[in-house]
């Protein structure tokens, strides 16, 4: 039985290249056709295939709108938060969770520090978009023609002597983080607060969400914040497989790794 499950679940992937005919999908799998037939027939009564005029068989539309029904069931913060939380309990400070949605960057999850200076930070509450790492790390993986026309029509309000100034200045540090993977605020928003963050990346590879670890100067500086950005890539990268539910592979940072 899990033979015949594993090939008829390979069959998808081939399909996905493009439409096969029965003897390509048997030769790919190394059947006979009247197996390969069978395989096909089955998955053709659930809607997973779909046989053409010409008698090739293509993925089936009831595929793709399970694979919609599922994205649109995912919920990042639900599968987010004990890595959060993990996160939290390594390092001590406050870790924040964000999505891009409206035109807006929010953040939707957040553990506190187990320091006594905390940040001033609530879910559902906007982000200072033009300098927080979480909203550049979003930002900077819209189209871009999408970005440009956004960091136009954006004010650039200067919180410190850090903030980011105006349109073309942005427009660098985003496609600075979208070259590297991750994002920094280094007193851009209050000068004692630093912050690193990592995307967060659906199937599509495309950013869903961004996290970020944030910490006054008065815990730890700048540079010594910078030394935990391995161990926050390697989250943002746990949280990505879980999402997109892919396997586990050797594409992390590793422990050593400086940023």
């Amino acid at each position: 039985m899990s033979q015949t499950v594993d090939r008829a679940l390979s069959i998808l992937p081939l399909l996905a290249q493009g439409p096969a005919d029965l003897g390509q999908v048997a030769e790919r799998l190394g059947v006979h056709k009247s197996t390969a037939l069978r395989l096909l027939r089955t998955l053709h009564e659930h809607g997973l295939v779909y046989r053409q005029e010409d008698q090739r068989y293509r993925l089936g539309a009831r595929l793709f709108a399970l694979a919609q029904e599922a994205v649109e069931n995912l919920d990042v913060r639900e599968i987010a938060h004990p890595h959060l939380v993990s996160l939290n309990e390594q390092i001590g400070h406050t870790v924040h969770l964000a999505v891009y949605e409206d035109g807006e960057v929010l953040y939707i999850d957040k553990v506190e520090s187990r320091y006594p200076v905390r940040m001033y930070s609530r879910i559902g509450k906007p982000v200072a978009i033009t300098v927080a790492a979480v909203a550049k790390l979003l930002l900077a993986d819209l189209p871009e023609p999408e970005r440009r026309t956004l960091a136009e029509k954006l004010d650039y309000p200067m919180y410190t002597s850090r903030s980011i100034p105006n349109a073309a200045a942005f427009l660098k540090e985003l496609a600075v983080v979208r070259e590297q993977g991750w994002a920094c605020d280094l007193g851009g928003h209050e000068e004692s607060i630093n912050c690193i963050g990592a995307s967060i990346r659906g199937a599509d590879k495309r950013v869903v969400a961004a996290m970020s670890v944030s910490a006054p100067n008065v815990v730890v500086t700048a540079e010594e914040l910078l030394t935990l950005l391995p161990l926050v890539r390697r989250t943002a990268d746990a949280i990505s497989r879980e999402y997109s539910g892919a396997a586990p592979d050797s594409t992390t940072v590793p422990p050593e790794e400086a940023p």
